[in-house]
């Protein structure tokens, strides 16, 4: 360390005692080296490293004077002076935010501002930039190297790399303004269209440039890019972008176009997505924890694995998204369209999807526990084997939908629309599933002991061989219903409407069935000791040959007692 402070001394006095002024006599390239090096490694990149005495007057002035016309050539500051100048003003530190939007508003009441010209001289800058062509130059032409020592000749500390990061971000900053400005102008829009990662190549497909750029100036420190440019990303085009492992954490991308951008395995914890174009872009195994995805386009994209706890997709489109195995635990996905979207064993948890529309989705194995799924459309939807234990499913709408094997142990079905649904084999116990719609829906092996079906419609649902023991099946709907050997013992049938239903077998021992409509049902083999008959209705032609335990079911009406010519 001593060693390098008696360097640090000696270079120091090299350049304040007038290299700098002679620097084109004396540039040994050994030095010059050794001192970017050097230095590199001590100073950290930070934002707040100078850019505070920058007006933005000074800034406006200095913009428009870069597209001023020349007498004898397009511009009067040459290619070559305006290297110099970008570098020498901008390469103190990062813009601010505040200070971008007051030059800009200055810019926009200029009756010279000339910003095609403007945005074409700093997009030829950038692009070279992007290259390398300035910080690989050789020390007489190096600009960054020219602006360090200038720097230092100030008793400013600063970095060969981050003098060059500095400079290249503000002048990429500047662009993402520029466009952002010309799409709210109609005539500009043909003109100024920038894409920071370049325009999609139709051969290669993705574009790499702005990975490199966020490599390189997260080199120095991680978080650089996501700190010095993340909020000027919003409304920008990133189309085809590849942004793959990228730190992106807390940028805004609101109102961005990433359509077809490759975002895998990216750092995307606390972005904004809000109302972009997600289209098709690929997010598998992102991290969007906390991440803002309201309003977003996200129609064909791939989140298959990624992180999503804790993210707001409200209001997303989710058309045919692919979000297998993804972590949605505690996401707000209301009123989101998933129409037709790949869920397969995704997490869930906690999650708030009311309203929203999962028909034909595929939520094979998926973990739904304690979500809100309130008015959710789950039309035609596979849900085999998905854990809803706990869930809140209140008028949702399950037609046709496949619940074969899910657990849906203590879930809110009330009122919820499950006709023509599969639920075979499901696991209901503690549900609650009155004044639900079950037309022809099926429960083969379901286990319904002691659940709420109170006003239930159940009308040619077929319930064979289902356990309904201790269930409450008060004023509901069996009419046509298949009951063929079904459990229904100690179950509360009172005010049921059972007519024409198949009971052939079934269990009503103990069953309360006062005020039901046994009428036209098919009673053979069926076990109705101790049950509850009181001002129960039944039809003349009746069967009731088979029927076993009458003589010890309670408060038969006395018209069937003479009926049957019990005592």
């Amino acid at each position: 360390m001593s060693q390098l402070s008696q360097v640090w001394r000696r270079l120091k006095n090299y350049v304040t005692d007038g290299w700098v002024q002679d620097k084109q006599k004396t540039t040994p390239l050994k030095t010059a080296v050794f001192f970017s090096l050097d230095i590199d490694k001590s100073i950290k990149c930070s934002p707040d490293n100078g850019q505070k005495s920058l007006s933005p007057q000074r800034l406006q002035k200095t913009l428009s004077a870069w597209t001023q016309p020349g007498d004898c050539c397009s511009f009067n500051t040459s290619d070559r002076q305006l290297h110099e100048e970008i570098y020498d003003l901008l390469g103190n530190g990062a813009l601010r935010l505040e200070l971008v939007e007051q030059v800009m508003d200055l810019l926009r009441h200029e009756r010279t501002f000339r910003p095609v010209e403007l945005f074409q001289r700093l997009e030829d800058f950038y692009s070279r930039w992007c290259q390398g062509e300035f910080i690989d130059a050789v020390p007489p032409d190096n600009l960054p190297q020219q602006k360090m020592i200038a720097m230092l000749g100030q008793n400013i500390a600063i970095g060969l790399r981050q003098v060059d990061i500095y400079t290249g971000l503000n002048v990429l900053i500047l662009l993402l303004e520029l466009h952002r400005y010309a799409q709210q102008k109609e005539k500009l829009q043909p003109q100024i269209t920038f894409y920071p990662s370049t325009k999609p190549d139709t051969d290669h497909f993705f574009t790499s440039q702005l990975l490199r750029i966020i490599n390189y100036t997260d080199a120095i420190e991680i978080g650089n890019f996501s700190n010095i440019v993340g909020e000027f990303l919003k409304g920008c085009n990133f189309r085809g972008a590849y942004l793959g492992d990228a730190n992106l954490t807390g940028v805004n991308f609101s109102g961005a176009d990433l359509t077809g951008a490759y975002l895998g395995d990216a750092n995307l914890t606390g972005a904004n997505f809000s109302n972009a174009n997600l289209t098709g872009a690929n997010f598998g195994d992102a991290n969007l924890s906390s991440a803002n995805l309201s309003g977003a386009d996200l129609s064909n994209a791939d989140l298959s694995s990624a992180n999503l706890s804790g993210a707001n997709l409200s209001y997303a489109k989710l058309h045919r998204i692919d979000l297998s195995s993804a972590d949605l635990s505690s996401t707000s996905l209301e009123n989101c369209d998933l129409s037709h979207a790949n869920l397969s064993s995704a997490n869930l948890k906690d999650s708030n999807l009311s309203r929203a529309n999962l028909s034909n989705a595929i939520l094979f194995g998926a973990t739904l526990s304690d979500a809100n799924l309130s008015h959710i459309n789950l039309s035609h939807a596979d849900l085999c084997r998905a854990d809803l234990s706990g869930a809140n499913l209140k008028g949702a709408i399950l037609n046709g939908t496949n619940l074969s094997d899910s657990i849906l142990f203590s879930t809110n079905l009330s009122d919820a629309i499950l006709m023509a649904a599969d639920l075979s084999y499901a696991k209901l116990n503690g549900a609650k599933l009155n004044y639900a719609r079950l037309t022809g829906a099926m429960f083969l092996g379901a286990d319904l002991s002691g659940v709420d079906l109170t006003g239930v419609i159940l009308n040619d649902a077929d319930l064979s061989g289902v356990i309904l023991n201790d269930a409450n099946l008060k004023g509901a709907d069996l009419s046509d219903a298949i009951l063929f050997g079904t459990d229904l013992s100690y179950s509360n049938l009172s005010s049921a409407n059972l007519s024409g239903s198949n009971l052939t077998g079934a269990i009503l021992n103990g069953a309360d069935l006062s005020e039901a409509n046994l009428s036209y049902a098919i009673l053979g083999g069926a076990d109705l000791s101790e049950a509850n008959l009181e001002q129960t209705t039944w039809g003349e032609k009746q069967q009731w040959e088979d029927v076993r335990g009458l003589e010890t079911a309670v408060n038969v009406p006395e018209a069937l007692r003479q009926y049957l010519g019990l005592s």
